[in-house]
């Protein structure tokens, strides 16, 4: 009997693994297949080594991000709705805030996109530094966003009053001389809800909602995301008010790393010790609530271990996967394309934003909740359909922008005051999944991919000093364009609906009178 049921397990693993291997190698396919298309060209000079690295790296990107989703599944999103449900149905508030502030701070800094933007940026802030800063402020807003949940706080009006303290904060920092962090202030609030971030904080805003019930309780349980984005942008606003010293950028050492070579096992090494360090503080951390207010079945606490052993091996193997190949790759593209007519690379940008976010881990947890939550009135093609287009708009305005050098806030200030100006005519439900879509878009592909595409492209039309200028801000970009988009999808349903009843009414007012039956 043990037997059967040991094998009918391992049986049941082979096969929701095989589905998500079958998932992620439809997203990273398209990725792959514009690259070794544009190998073909005169454009960009690729090795055949450099090639058969590439080659490699995405199929260890297949089995990472099928690794991972599986592990999602099974461990981060399960965490987070138990904790949800179990902390809102203590009634103990003070205990439910504190577990939340202090999971938004550990979260943060297990997020591995995070840990690429802080080496990218090392030069100029410190990592460990960043990491922090981006962990405090989401831990805030994930407070606050609690709070949000509770007492039904309006989304809309919350965000209004955040984005103004935002600008204001920016506006400080400008006038202090120190208007180059600012594109990368905006940058780590869009690089913080990656793929360990995203299930986890969506699934926690799921339980309590739910949990506390009322009106609305499916859209009352988005908007945490979109809060949480926010809080890292603030934060590190701040954190560059107060930087001294000299903030000149260099640009990292983008080299392949072969997989026949030693530096492969350095690199493996080196994030496994990463991943496994910031896991590690997130499980103790949820067995002691476990221990202390959850109580739940050994079965569910075995298959959250096996979650989190699946996880761990999903994001080594793509972040070594994108370190060795990835990265060096985008920076080549960048740097050899933009000597070209800037046309190529603007209209590059904007085909591959549009199928990048396709390799996106988390967009993948995100559509599969929404569809669920909408009760299929919002589909996952819907979403994947929006999320592309405003992606690869906001890829293709970014390298745009590097080619004229102008400031980050010509694009930011009328993108976010069109996206809060739409959350005022369509419904909430938009809103809320439009905002956690900007941040869960710009994930680890964006600041591992894209954003050394852009820092090569800006090098070679602008300089190596003009990097934090005007290449740094994409992540923001990337994070800020689905907010339209989105929006504009329920704008659309709500016209539609509008026209139908005019139509409607039409029809019978326009109805002759033998086709009306009166009643005495």
């Amino acid at each position: 009997m043990l037997m059967e049921e040991s094998r009918s397990t391992v049986k049941e693993f082979w096969k929701s693994l095989s589905e998500k291997l079958k998932e992620s190698l439809v997203s990273v396919m398209p990725v792959s297949a514009i690259v070794l298309i544009l190998a073909l060209t005169p454009w960009v000079e690729i090795s055949g080594s450099e090639l058969i690295t590439f080659l490699i790296a995405a199929l260890l990107l297949v089995l990472g991000i099928g690794m991972f989703n599986l592990g999602a599944d099974m461990a981060m999103t399960p965490m987070g709705q138990y904790m949800g449900q179990g902390l809102t149905a203590s009634k103990r508030l003070g205990v439910l805030l504190s577990v939340g502030f202090i999971m938004g701070v550990l979260i943060t800094v297990a997020e591995p996109d995070l840990s690429v933007l802080a080496d990218q940026v090392k030069t100029v802030m410190s990592g460990t530094m960043l990491i922090f800063t981006v962990g405090l402020g989401v831990g805030l807003l994930l407070f606050l966003g609690i709070l949000k949940i509770l007492f039904h706080i309006d989304l809309s009006v919350l965000l209004m009053y955040l984005y103004m303290a935002l600008f204001c904060v920016a506006a400080l920092l400008i006038d202090s001389g120190k208007g180059s962090l600012l594109a990368l202030s905006f940058d780590s609030g869009g690089v913080t809800t990656g793929p360990i971030t995203v299930p986890f904080i969506m699934a926690l805003g799921v339980g309590i909602a739910l949990t506390v019930g009322g009106r609305g309780a499916s859209e009352n349980s988005f908007g945490l995301i979109a809060l949480c984005s926010v809080g890292p942008i603030l934060a590190v606003l701040f954190l560059s008010l107060f930087a001294k010293g000299d903030l000149s950028y260099t640009v990292p050492g983008y080299s392949f790393e072969s997989f026949l070579s030693k530096a492969t096992l350095e690199v493996f090494g080196a994030k496994a010790g990463d991943v496994g360090q910031s896991l590690i503080l997130l499980v103790v951390f949820f067995f002691v609530i476990e221990f202390i207010a959850l109580k739940l079945p050994k079965v569910k606490l075995i298959q959250i271990l096996f979650g989190i052993v699946y996880t761990f091996v999903g994001l080594v193997i793509f972040l070594a996967a994108v370190e060795m190949a990835f990265m060096p790759l985008g920076y080549k593209i960048g740097v050899q394309m933009s000597a070209h007519n800037p046309l190529i690379i603007i209209l590059f940008a904007f085909v591959i934003g549009n199928v990048v976010v396709l390799a996106e881990p988390a967009v993948h947890v995100l559509n599969a909740q929404v569809q669920e939550i909408t009760n299929g009135e919002v589909t996952k093609t819907q979403m994947m359909l929006a999320l592309s287009l405003g992606v690869g708009v906001s890829i293709g305005l970014s390298v745009l922008r590097v080619h004229f050098g102008f400031s980050l806030l010509y694009y930011l200030i009328p993108g976010y005051l069109i996206s809060l100006g739409l959350s005022f005519f369509v419904p909430k439900l938009y809103t809320a999944i439009a905002f956690d879509s900007g941040g869960v878009a710009s994930g680890p592909m964006t600041s591992s991919f894209i954003l050394p595409l852009v820092i090569g492209a800006c090098v070679t039309m602008q300089g190596e000093s003009a990097v934090l200028d005007f290449a740094f801000g994409v992540v923001a970009m990337v994070a800020m364009t689905p907010l339209i988009t989105i929006q504009s999808l329920g704008f659309k349903s709500v016209m539609a609906v509008k026209r139908r009843s005019a139509i409607a009414i039409r029809r019978i007012m326009e109805a002759e009178d033998d086709q009306i039956i009166y009643f005495e």
